[in-house]
C-alpha cells in the first residue's frame, strides 16, 4: 500500500541543510514524518482527497530552529519575573521593580533578571541601597544581571543569607564591598547562591505551567529542539528534568530537548545506571555539564593576561576558575567512564586553553571518545595557538551570536586591541570544527534571528552605521543556518532525527515572513534580519504556530 500524505506544504523555498539536495518547492508530511521533499509537481502527486494542502505562496522555509545551549528552567521560570533587559539606565531598572512591586504587595521575594550596565548611559552598578529605597527594610529582593553570573541583593536579603559581615568569603565567589568593606549589593559566581538559596523553590505546578508558556514562547521563534543547560553548583537539574518527564508523559512536550546533567550528579548517574542519549524522540538524557570560569561581564572569565579595567582591588584581575583543574580532569574521566559526553562552560582564553589540554591528554592517553562528541560551551575568547585545537580533538564549539552584540562594547574596555579573539566564528569554521549555536537565555536574548544577524553581521541592529566589529570573522548565512539546525542537532546526538529536511526525518519545519537569503544578497540595512517572524512551527508534523 503506497504511503498516503497527511499534509501537504507547497509553493515554498525549502532550504533543507541537506547538502544533496540543498532546496525544495515541497514536502509532504505522513504522521510524524517527511515523506517527500521536492518539486512541487513531485511532491502534489502523492496528494490524496484527504491530503491537507498548505500553499506557501513562495515563503522561505527552513528545518526546525534548534537552540544549543538555554537555561530553558530558569527562562521560563524567569518569563514570570521582573525583566530587567533593554533597560537604558539604572532609573528605567529602578522603575520597572518599582511597578512591579506595585503590583504584587507583600514582603515576598521579589526577583528578576536582564540587567546590563554596560548598555547604560552611565554604566554604574545598582547597589542595595537603591533597591531598599523600593523594597523597604523587610523584603528581600534579588536581581540578575544579564550574565548571570552577577546579581545584585538588597539589604534585607543579604542579611537573610549572613552576607552583611565584612569578613565573610565565599569560596568560588566575590561578595563587592566599599572603600570601608560593607557589601555593596553586588555578589558574582558562586556568592549568588548564598541569597538563591533563600528563595523558595516553584511548586510542581507552577514549574509545569511555565515550561508550558516557555514551549509556546519557542514555537514562535520556530525552535522544535534544545540543549537545556544547567547552573553551577545548583539543583535545578532534577528539578527540570522531573518537571520535563511529566509533560512528556502527559504528551505536552512539543520539543525536543537534550537535557543536561550537573557534574556534581555523577554519584547519581552511577547509582542508577543511566547512559546518555537515554530517552525517547522527546527527552533525552545529554552531556555532563562541568564549569571551569566565570564571564567576561562580570570580570571572572579566566585570562591569559589581566583585565585593562577593574575597580580599585582588581587591577591585576585574570579572573578565577570556578572548579579546580583537578577536578574538571576528574570530573572529565568519570563521565567519560559512564559513557557520557562532557560540556565545559569556558569563557575566557585561559579556561579554554586548560579544558583543551585536559582533553588533549585524555586522547593521548587512548580513552575512546564517546559517540555524541564532547562540546565547550562559549569558547568566547580563543588564543591564536588554540584555534585549529578543537577540531584536531573532535570538540564541538557551542557558540551563541547574540553574545557578540551584547559584549562587543565590554571586550573593547576589557581587553583592547585583544577582543579580536572574542568568538572567532570563522576562524573556528576555516578550521572545520563542528559548530552549534545557540542563546544562552535568559543571559542573552532567546530569539534566534538576533543570534544570526550578531553571526552575519557582527554589529548591534540599531547601530549597523558603525560597522562591523571584527570583520574577519562574521560568517555567511547558510553556515549559521546549518549551526543553528542540523549542526546543533548532531552536536546533541539528534542527527539522524532532525535537523535538517530530509525524507524519513521528522517533519520538524519553520516558514518565515521573510527570505533572508534575498536580503543578504541585497545587504540589509539595520533590523531587517534580527526582526523575522515566524508565520508557521510544524514539529512532528503538526502545526504548533500559525494559522491552518
Amino acid at each position: 500500500m503506497t504511503s498516503e500524505p497527511t499534509l501537504i506544504l507547497h509553493n515554498g523555498k525549502f532550504w533543507t541543510a541537506d547538502p544533496h539536495n540543498p532546496w525544495a518547492e515541497a514536502v509532504a508530511v505522513q504522521g510524524h514524518t517527511l515523506l517527500a521533499v521536492g518539486s512541487n509537481e513531485q511532491v502534489l502527486s502523492l496528494a490524496r482527497p484527504s491530503t491537507e494542502k498548505i500553499d506557501l505562496e513562495g515563503a522561505l522555509a527552513i528545518p526546525g530552529l534548534w537552540d544549543a545551549h538555554i537555561h530553558f528552567y530558569y527562562w521560563s521560570l524567569g518569563l514570570q519575573q521582573v525583566q530587567l533587559s533593554g533597560c537604558h539606565n539604572l532609573e528605567e531598572m529602578l522603575h520597572r521593580i518599582q511597578s512591579n512591586l506595585s503590583e504584587h504587595s507583600g514582603n515576598a521575594w521579589s526577583t528578576g533578571w536582564g540587567w546590563n550596565e554596560t548598555f547604560w548611559e552611565k554604566p554604574t552598578l545598582p547597589h542595595r541601597t537603591d533597591l531598599d529605597k523600593l523594597t523597604g527594610p523587610e523584603r528581600p529582593a534579588l536581581f540578575y544581571r544579564s550574565d548571570m553570573h552577577s546579581a545584585v541583593a538588597n539589604t534585607a536579603a543579604l542579611e537573610l543569607a549572613g552576607l552583611r559581615s565584612q569578613n565573610k568569603e565565599i569560596e568560588g565567589g566575590v561578595i563587592d564591598r566599599d572603600e570601608s568593606g560593607v557589601p555593596t549589593g553586588i555578589l558574582r559566581e558562586l556568592a549568588i547562591n548564598e541569597v538563591r538559596n533563600h528563595i523558595p523553590a516553584p511548586t510542581g505546578e507552577h514549574t509545569d505551567a511555565a515550561l508550558c508558556t516557555g514551549l509556546q514562547e519557542l514555537h514562535k521563534l520556530g525552535i522544535t529542539g534544545i540543549c537545556d543547560q544547567r547552573m553551577k553548583d545548583q539543583e535545578d537539574g532534577p528539578k527540570a528534568l522531573a518537571a520535563l518527564a511529566r509533560l512528556n508523559r502527559r504528551k505536552h512536550l512539543k520539543l525536543r530537548i537534550s537535557c543536561n546533567i550537573a557534574a556534581h550528579n555523577l554519584p547519581l548517574i552511577e547509582a542508577l545506571g543511566v547512559t546518555s542519549n537515554m530517552g525517547d524522540e522527546y527527552l533525552r538524557l545529554g552531556h555532563i555539564k562541568i564549569f571551569a570560569d566565570g564571564t567576561l561581564g562580570s570580570r571572572t572569565a579566566y585570562m591569559l593576561e589581566p583585565f585593562l579595567v577593574g575597580n580599585f582591588d582588581d587591577h591585576d584581575n585574570i579572573g578565577m576558575m570556578l572548579t579546580p583543574e583537578s577536578q574538571i580532569a576528574s570530573e572529565l574521566e568519570r563521565a567519560v567512564e559512564l559513557g557520557f559526553p562532557v560540556s565545559i562552560h569556558a569563557i575566557g582564553d585561559r579556561a579554554n586553553r586548560i579544558c583543551l589540554d585536559l582533553f588533549e591528554e585524555m586522547r593521548s592517553r587512548g580513552v575512546e571518545p564517546p559517540v555524541i562528541p564532547h562540546r565547550i560551551e562559549h569558547v568566547q575568547l580563543l588564543d591564536d595557538a588554540d584555534l585549529s585545537r578543537l577540531s584536531q580533538l573532535g570538540i564541538t564549539a557551542s557558540m551563541q551570536p547574540a553574545h557578540i552584540l551584547d559584549d562587543m562594547d565590554t571586550a573593547d574596555a576589557y581587553l583592547g586591541e585583544k577582543s579580536r579573539i572574542a568568538y572567532r566564528l570563522k576562524s573556528l569554521l576555516d578550521q572545520r570544527t563542528a559548530l552549534a549555536f545557540g542563546s544562552d537565555a535568559p543571559v542573552s536574548d532567546v530569539n534566534p534571528f538576533y543570534g544570526i544577524h550578531g553571526a552575519l553581521y557582527r554589529q548591534r541592529p540599531d547601530r549597523m552605521e558603525r560597522g562591523v566589529w571584527h570583520e574577519q570573522e562574521c560568517l555567511d548565512l547558510e553556515s549559521t543556518l546549518r549551526a543553528y539546525t542540523l549542526g546543533a542537532a548532531e552536536a546533541a546526538g539528534w542527527g539522524r532525527l532532525t535537523g535538517s529536511l530530509q525524507p524519513g526525518k521528522r517533519a520538524d519545519l519553520c516558514v518565515l515572513d521573510r527570505n533572508l537569503f534575498d536580503l543578504v544578497s541585497a545587504g540589509v540595512k539595520r533590523d531587517e534580519i534580527s526582526s523575522t517572524r515566524v508565520s508557521m512551527t510544524l514539529f512532528d508534523g503538526e502545526i504548533v504556530h500559525g494559522p491552518r
